[in-house]
Order: structure tokens, then sequence, then C-alpha cells
């Protein structure tokens, strides 16, 4: 009886690259900026799965799963978020000038607080005086967040159109 003879292991080609976010299509950019949204639904309610959260923002659960798989773990049948990641986003931050400055953030925690400041800005616009008071002097990311009742007068008309997310068209 001849031996059989194994052929050599070929090197198999990772399936997932990673590709860096500035290389991404707009498109496939904007897919990711949804799942991003769909996981923060899913930890705002730790009672949503994800293809229920996916259908609330309009979102397919693969491509969530595409994404960010390491920010979900799967229990029975059910997908759920986990509490933090460190998926890296480019989210846009009004500057002293009232312009849009990009900060790149490497957590959700980054991310969360940076919502929470442009949250906590409308509400000083809009006659809150004690709204900004816990975001003086921080920094966020590495950003200086604009706190300065002068510099926030000055850029008002600016802000009205002012978005977190860059818009793709």
């Amino acid at each position: 009886m001849k031996p059989t003879r194994r052929p050599p292991k070929v090197q198999r080609e990772n399936r997932h690259r990673s590709i860096p976010l500035s290389k991404l299509p707009k498109r496939s950019y904007a897919a990711r900026d949804r799942g991003f949204h769909v996981l923060s639904v899913m930890r705002a309610n730790p009672a949503l799965s994800l293809s229920h959260a996916a259908k609330l923002e309009g979102v397919k659960p693969a491509t969530v799963l595409k994404y960010f798989s390491s920010a979900l773990s799967k229990t029975g049948r059910t997908f759920r978020a986990s509490p933090s990641d460190r998926y890296a986003a480019v989210l846009h931050v009004p500057n002293a000038e009232g312009k849009a400055v990009s900060v790149r953030t490497h957590s959700s925690k980054d991310r969360e607080m940076l919502g929470q400041y442009l949250r906590d800005l409308g509400r000083y616009m809009r006659g809150d005086a004690d709204a900004l008071t816990r975001w003086r002097g921080k920094k966020v990311a590495g950003f200086e967040l604009v706190t300065d009742e002068a510099a926030i007068i000055g850029m008002e008309s600016v802000l009205s159109d002012f978005s977190l997310y860059q818009s793709v068209q």
C-alpha cells in the first residue's frame, strides 16, 4: 500500500481584511455610522435584540454584524451589545470659531461624551446657563471643548446647522 501524501499547507488569505476608515467608500462609511446608532440604541435599552434595534434604525442586522461583531455577544439566539467598545470613529465638534473640527475617537465612551456635550451645548443656547458647567476645562479624545460664553455667542448662527456626524451625499 502506497502512503498517501498530503499537499503542502497553503497560507489562506484572511477573509476579513481590515480596511482603513479613510479608504472606505462613502456608502460603506454611512452604513458603518448607522451601525453605531444601532449599538447605541441597544446599549440604551438592553432588552432590545439586534434585529429589533436594527429595524428601528433602518439597518440590516447583517450590516451591524459585519462592522461590529466584537461589540456583540450571543446569548442563546439573541445578540446583546457589550457595555463599551474600542472602535474608532470620526465625529465633528464645533471649535471656538464655530467650524466643524474632525475628532477621531477610539471608544464608545468618547462618542457618548461628545454627544452629551453637544446636547448640553444646545441646552445652553436655549437658555440653560448651567448646562456647560460640567464641561469647563475638559478634553475629550484630545479635543478641548468650547465652554466660553463669548465664543458660543459668536458662533450661535453657525451652530444651528451643526451635526455631530458627517453628512454623506
